[in-house]
């Protein structure tokens, strides 16, 4: 250990001697002693550098003796949390001893010390100041490092919501020149319908094509940048409404595809209403969906877990092959060619946004060609 690291111990007595056979007595590398002659020049000494682990004090100086010394360092805030053991002669009376820890004494110990007895006792206090200094400089590590990871977080979060406006702005500023176009194409086909030939109407119709499946791409941007935006506390929402909702909006679908939808008794949670539907239909529709020629079976179950609820939305559907698992919730992450299944792609996205909002988890476990099954948690907090 370096002089600069070493242990600070601070000697004071009248009797130089004394201290020189202290400074023996306790001879360690890892120790520094200070030296003091008198309780003033201790006091001069602790006023410019207070950083000392233990203060060995003789009670018996003139002017100004070990007790006094004490007490004028117990007064000072600086100072007040150095340990002090005072050293008195055998003829000390024990109200003199009971005097020395009101004065603010650790220890008192009898001359001549004992140098087994005086080496152990010096050595707890240094090995407790080395431990003291261990967590002061881990505890300004980590106000440090606290404070860097929430002015990262800060500029995330800014980044994030300057995105989510941009993404906002964009996609809503985008709708109106596409629907000019869209319109556009669809009123030349109908003026000059029958008099172009047939590689021009098929350029329109690819036109027209790709100009609904951008408006798709703008709404699944919107809804995605509205998915956090939503400043609207939680409320009591029973998930039973929820169900029936979705049920009710998706009634096309499940008369077309004869699908057939079970369902658990399901719970009343603190959430977002809107956002609940969006997550529930959005699994729904895909269950029915990305059905593989049989009819869609669909089954949504619920159990309470520590802490969160936990709902799961199973299927009979093409599965997913296991590489994609984590991927299908990436933005416009497509496992099938377009007009293969309809969809852009962002609908995923959009229901790990409403998990993650609702302090959740959501996770998929299937096996292609045998079903999917989908479960994400909610927060009950």
């Amino acid at each position: 250990m370096s002089t600069e690291q070493a242990i600070k111990i601070l000697l004071v007595d009248d009797r130089k001697e004394d201290i020189l056979s202290l400074e023996v007595l306790l001879a360690n590398p890892n120790y520094k002693f200070d030296k003091a002659t008198s309780g003033r020049e201790a006091l001069r000494i602790l006023l410019r550098e207070y950083d000392y682990a233990l203060i060995l004090i003789d009670v018996q100086m003139p002017l100004l003796d070990g007790f006094e010394t004490a007490q004028l360092i117990r007064e000072s805030e600086k100072l007040k949390h150095i340990p002090i053991i005072f050293l008195t002669a055998n003829n000390d009376r024990p109200n003199n001893i009971f005097k020395g820890y009101q004065a603010g004494a650790v220890d008192f110990m009898i001359k001549p010390v004992v140098p087994e007895i005086i080496r152990a006792k010096v050595a707890v206090f240094a090995e407790l100041y080395r431990k003291s200094n261990e967590l002061l400089i881990q505890k300004q590590n980590l106000l440090v490092l606290n404070k860097e990871l929430e002015q990262r977080s800060e500029e995330l979060a800014r980044s994030n919501m300057d995105l989510e406006k941009f993404a906002y702005v964009a996609s809503h500023d985008m709708q109106e020149p596409l629907r000019t176009i869209i319109s556009y194409i669809e009123l030349i086909q109908k003026k000059f319908n029958g008099s172009i030939d047939k590689d021009m109407e098929k350029y329109m119709d690819y036109v027209v094509g790709a100009g609904y499946r951008m408006r798709e791409l703008i709404m699944g941007l919107l809804e995605y940048s509205r998915a956090d935006r939503e400043e609207k506390p939680f409320t009591e929402v029973n998930c039973e409404e929820i169900f029936k909702a979705v049920i009710a909006n998706l009634h096309r679908s499940i008369e077309e595809n004869k699908a057939v939808i079970q369902c658990d008794k399901l719970p009343v949670i603190k959430a977002s209403y809107m956002q609940m539907i969006q997550l529930f239909q959005n699994l729904m529709s895909n269950a029915i969906k990305f059905k593989k020629g049989t009819v869609p079976q669909v089954k949504i179950s619920y159990k309470k877990i520590e802490g969160h609820h936990l709902f799961s939305i199973g299927d009979n559907g093409i599965g997913i092959e296991p590489e994609y698992r984590d991927k299908i919730f990436e933005m416009f992450k497509r496992l099938h060619p377009i007009g293969e299944y309809m969809g852009v792609g962002i609908g995923l996205a959009i229901c790990k946004k409403i998990v993650e909002r609702h302090k959740g988890k959501i996770w998929v476990d299937s096996i292609p060609n045998n079903g999917s099954t989908f479960y994400f948690t909610i927060s009950d907090n």
